[in-house]
């Protein structure tokens, strides 16, 4: 008996240690050196989906299989969504290239945007072929690590919000998923009678987001790392004419939205824009944008740590068809597709991987890990897994993924990335019961 538990320990052990040197890997680089490495990361919400840095899985304990999974994703790869963030950009350099104003690095970026603009025409907003190609291969590598599953002729669940990339989104994932099963028996909608829980539109929260304190602070800050000044004497002959025709910030925050989001795009494979910003232009425009996304939906202290509770319906909802999934015997998936302005304050609710941090101190945020790009590129994914031992095992465990790597909850284990799903249920409901509507 004392040579079975020592093993049992050892294993548990070496379980524990592998998914904390796993994890550590996995974020040990700065935000600013993840941005150096590759410049796509400064995108913040525009970076195209990574894939999973995570390869192998942590086993899960002796006889536990999994069985479930509930998922939340956002919709893939997309253009801009409204037109004027191409057009504005556009008219400002033709304007001032048929005045001759543009230098000839400015009449290149003036045919550069042009040529981003044409492909975006009339599909402001809209999926693009990558963020489909992004759904099929998220689907198929769910099918590949949990097979158990989607074996047989399981149900999915799958709803999404009734935005256009979002339905495109959850079809291109379950067409993979049935070419992978054709058995599969799939339920699927799109309907504003759903869009309380995934889509909530909070007026109260929206309100308390900012103030004219916290407007003022976040635009001292901005001004703090502005560097537009650089790119107008790169893009214009004529500094008097942009003092007095051109919004130089405006230009300059538009130019790198267009940067961000080329490399979701088909001209990708053709141009950049990152050219225009050097190291620490590209790293200061991330770190305001991480700053204003931390302040609009994590716990910023300032606006009362609560907008994170926007998610609250869709954490009840994600635990009450759990808990009745869970008494099938075989339920399959629940699979839901809508936005990052919910995946990004329910990985703040759910407190994953620390990302439940509550500061007034903007300026710690990367030293806290607190790094926007790690929690919503495109096609942003959380996914949570059930295991148990066969249909009677009530000690079911879960592990979640965000965006396919093993992540930590708040919740006590001695079987880390795994946890009792009652013991994760509990201390959900009770933080969602606390929270006063």
């Amino acid at each position: 008996m004392q040579i079975v538990r020592h093993k049992l320990l050892m294993r548990q052990l070496i379980i524990t240690i592998t998914f904390l040197c796993v994890s550590a890997g996995l974020y040990a680089q700065t935000a600013q050196e993840e941005i150096l490495k590759d410049i796509h990361n400064s995108a913040s919400n525009h970076l195209a989906y990574p894939g999973p840095k995570q390869s192998q899985l942590t086993p899960a304990p002796d006889g536990k299989t999994p069985f479930y999974i509930s998922h939340y994703g956002r919709h893939g790869s997309r253009f801009l969504i409204e037109k004027k963030a191409y057009t504005v950009p556009y008219h400002t350099l033709a304007k001032a290239d048929s005045l001759g104003k543009l230098t000839p690095l400015g009449q290149d970026v003036l045919r550069r945007v042009g040529i981003l603009s044409d492909e975006a025409d009339s599909r402001w907003g809209e999926l693009t072929p990558l963020g489909a190609k992004q759904h099929r291969e998220i689907a198929k590598r769910m099918y590949e690590r949990f097979p158990e599953v989607f074996a047989g002729n399981v149900y999915l669940d799958a709803k999404s919000t009734v935005v256009i990339r979002c339905i495109l989104s959850m079809e291109n994932a379950l067409m993979q998923l049935m070419m992978l099963n054709p058995s599969l028996h799939v339920r699927h909608d799109a309907s504003y009678h759903d869009m309380y829980y995934m889509n909530l539109h909070d007026k109260k929260l929206n309100d308390q987001k900012m103030d004219t304190v916290i407007k003022a602070r976040l635009e001292s800050y901005a001004k703090k790392y502005d560097h537009s000044q650089s790119l107008m004497e790169k893009l214009f002959n004529d500094m008097d004419y942009v003092r007095e025709q051109v919004d130089a910030r405006q230009l300059a925050r538009g130019l790198f939205d267009l940067a961000s989001n080329v490399q979701n795009t088909e001209s990708r494979k053709k141009l950049t824009l990152y050219d225009l910003f050097s190291d620490e232009e590209v790293y200061d425009y991330w770190k305001v944008s991480n700053i204003a996304w931390y302040i609009n939906y994590g716990f910023y202290t300032p606006n009362g740590a609560t907008q994170p509770f926007s998610q609250r319906n869709l954490l009840r909802r994600i635990i009450e068809e759990a808990d009745s999934c869970l008494q099938l015997e075989h339920p399959g998936a629940t699979l839901r597709y809508g936005h990052e302005t919910m995946v990004l304050p329910l990985t703040c609710l759910l407190e994953l991987n620390g990302y439940g941090l509550q500061t007034d101190n903007i300026e710690s945020l990367e030293r806290k890990g607190w790094v926007n790009f790690r929690i919503f590129p495109m096609a942003a994914n959380i996914q949570f897994i059930f295991y148990r031992s066969d249909p009677q095992d009530k000690d079911v465990l879960v592990k979640v993924l965000l965006n396919e790597n093993e992540v930590t909850l708040p919740v006590k284990t001695k079987e880390e990335p795994y946890y009792k799903w009652s013991d994760v249920r509990d201390y959900y409901l009770k933080k969602l019961d606390a929270y006063q509507d």
